[in-house]
């Protein structure tokens, strides 16, 4: 098989997505372009990684080939959160290029080969896809915006199509090479997400600009053509978490103006909250004078979404400014290699 190698890390936290990580490993198993390995990173939860140990026991010897037969279960070697679980697959990971998969998502069959078609260019660091979303109602609520699917996840109107060059990739469906981490090092622990505390995020963006800052030649992409498809479970489709998701982005994207500056940490969400979602906003009024469904509640959860978000911003900015909240960028140590 000609291209890099790739390692697929899934960070899971609890055993009430058990079916979900099953099926996220599957997905990963029956890729057209096998992955190197699997890594499963269990974060501070050791019944649910000696469940998973037991259920992968005859899939952890690594053989040599890129078959995607192999599935190492592993603890999280840092602090409580995702980054943390990240970091902790990066340094065990073998292969050239890791990918990254949310633990309740599951990704199409040409997933990695897209991704792995777009390292073929040497100055390539970074490739995301495009990120589905699996309503647990069956259909998107009529007042939920495209424009705001990052809330749950998931990839948002606004974005650019096709391979296009990006300013950051979003962590539930990216990729990085290897040498990426070592350039920048890892994801920033204290930013992201830990368990089912207040959801905050960013730490792609974060780590992605620091990236772009340490290698100015590195090209970071998104190729919509990686697909994956991410459930959103039912308490996610009720404005109550819409607004709670839209205060901590706020509060995380403060972080990240803190620690990169203001100029390249908001680039992206100017043109967002000056093009996009003002044409979101008059599409929802659109449809509310045509008397289509859920058309004001869109245009009125855009508004909300935004003023809410801008409050976050707010004290996240003045909590960063005294100190009392903080993060921290660690190197990788490399554990494994290919």
């Amino acid at each position: 098989m000609s291209g890099p190698g790739i390692s697929v890390v899934i960070c899971a936290y609890t055993e009430d997505r058990w079916e979900d990580i099953l099926a996220a490993v599957s997905s990963v198993r029956a890729q057209s372009r096998p992955a190197l390995e699997t890594l499963l990173v269990v974060d501070h939860n050791d019944t649910l990684r000696e469940r998973l140990a037991k259920e992968y026991k005859e899939h952890q010897e690594y053989t040599g080939t890129a078959d995607g037969a192999v599935v190492r279960v592993l603890a999280n070697a840092g602090p409580r959160g995702l980054s943390a679980g990240r970091n902790t697959g990066i340094a065990a990971a073998r292969g050239e290029v890791v990918a990254f998969l949310d633990d309740d998502a599951v990704a199409e069959r040409d997933w990695l080969r897209h991704f792995a078609e777009a390292y073929t260019d040497p100055r390539v660091m970074a490739v995301g896809g495009r990120t589905e979303p699996v309503w647990a109602s069956g259909r998107r609520p009529d007042w939920f915006p495209e424009e705001f699917d990052w809330v749950v996840g998931c990839t948002y109107r606004g974005l650019p199509r096709g391979r296009v060059r990006v300013r950051n990739v979003l962590g539930g469906n990216a990729s990085f090479r290897r040498s990426a981490f070592d350039a920048a090092g890892g994801f920033a622990t204290g930013i992201g997400r830990d368990g089912d505390k207040r959801p905050l995020g960013c730490e792609e963006t974060e780590l992605c600009i620091r990236l772009s800052r340490a290698r100015p030649d590195a090209v970071l992409l998104i190729d919509d053509r990686a697909v994956i498809h991410h459930r959103v479970p039912e308490v996610r489709e009720h404005f109550r978490y819409f607004r709670s998701r839209a205060w901590a982005e706020g509060l995380s994207k403060a972080l990240v103006a803190r620690s990169v500056g203001a100029e390249k940490g908001l680039e992206s969400e100017r043109r967002y909250a000056t093009r996009v979602l003002p044409a979101g906003v008059a599409r929802g009024l659109r449809d509310a004078l045509l008397a289509r469904s859920g058309g004001a509640g869109r245009a009125g959860a855009i508004v909300a979404g935004v003023l809410t978000a801008a409050g976050g911003y707010v004290v996240g900015s003045v909590r960063a400014r005294r100190g009392g909240t903080t993060f921290r960028v660690p190197e990788v140590e490399v554990t494994a290699r290919e």
